[in-house]
């Protein structure tokens, strides 16, 4: 049975990647981003090469009513969704009080109130057939306090948090949901922030790899996946030592990342 993948921010980097590897294990798609041109292109070369179908949806997440907007399109198409892979997010760095506040405000509507919005418009169909998955991506960041990227990391602690609580809400009821918490990946996340210094372990993962350790976890219904030995030893330490102190390494750390980072807009995808 053919079953369908919703997933954002699928113009580039991790969402384009996901939008691959789902296509080759044969899943239609609905593409999600707002980047149109980029979208129907990258529909048309996985329609060629998986013999798909691959629907595609403009949609900027920050909008107050981006997610009802996204599920009534859904249903004036007739698609089901059986896979809401949530990539959709940006980040911003800097002292709290230099950065703008629009772009922090954007940042929590993209990497936490269209998540949140998003489920609650396919879980409803998902339990009425008795199956369906959620992938949220979240990241490192999500198990520390991170200094000069206070909002950034606090939404993605929400995802990760988020993700862990609606997995067990309805692990018994047929649904499976992943947080996806990697390190710094090859995309374009750090070319908004302006510095590759951003990734403060100096190392990059493909996303490749990534979302191929990401769907392993989701066949294996795993709650949560740090791809990479490091970033799953720091991920699991952090947590075990006083939150204050943590914090204080983590400021330590970004300090330096603080003075050469830009404050970005958004990125087109």
């Amino acid at each position: 049975m053919r079953t369908t993948a919703l997933i954002t921010g699928a113009s580039s980097g991790l969402g384009a990647e996901f939008a691959a590897q789902l296509a080759a294990r044969g899943h239609d798609l609905v593409l999600l981003a707002r980047s149109a041109d980029r979208l129907a292109a990258l529909a048309e070369r996985l329609r060629t090469a998986h013999g798909i179908e691959a629907h595609v949806l403009v949609q900027d997440l920050a909008e107050p009513d981006a997610a009802v907007r996204v599920g009534a399109e859904l249903a004036a198409r007739g698609l089901v969704v059986d896979l809401l892979v949530n990539n959709a997010g940006f980040g911003s760095c800097g002292r709290f009080e230099a950065n703008d506040a629009r772009l922090d405000h954007d940042q929590l509507m993209v990497n936490v109130v269209a998540l949140v919005g998003l489920t609650h418009e396919v879980l409803p169909g998902m339990l009425a057939r008795g199956r369906g998955s959620v992938i949220n991506v979240a990241s490192t960041a999500a198990f520390q306090p991170t200094p000069y990227f206070a909002v950034y990391g606090a939404s993605k602690t929400f995802v990760l948090d988020f993700s862990l609580g609606l997995r067990q809400e309805y692990r018994r009821r047929g649904i499976r949901v992943l947080a996806l918490c990697p390190g710094p990946v090859e995309t374009g996340f750090f070319d908004a922030l302006g510095t590759r210094a951003a990734a403060v372990t100096g190392s990059f993962a493909l996303p490749g790899p990534v979302v191929r350790s990401a769907l392993r976890a989701l066949d294996a219904d795993r709650a949560y996946v740090t791809p990479g030995l490091a970033n799953a030893v720091t991920a699991h330490l952090a947590p075990r030592r006083p939150r204050t102190f943590v914090a204080a390494i983590a400021e330590r750390v970004s300090r330096g990342v603080r003075d050469v980072a830009k404050n970005p807009q958004r990125r087109s995808a």
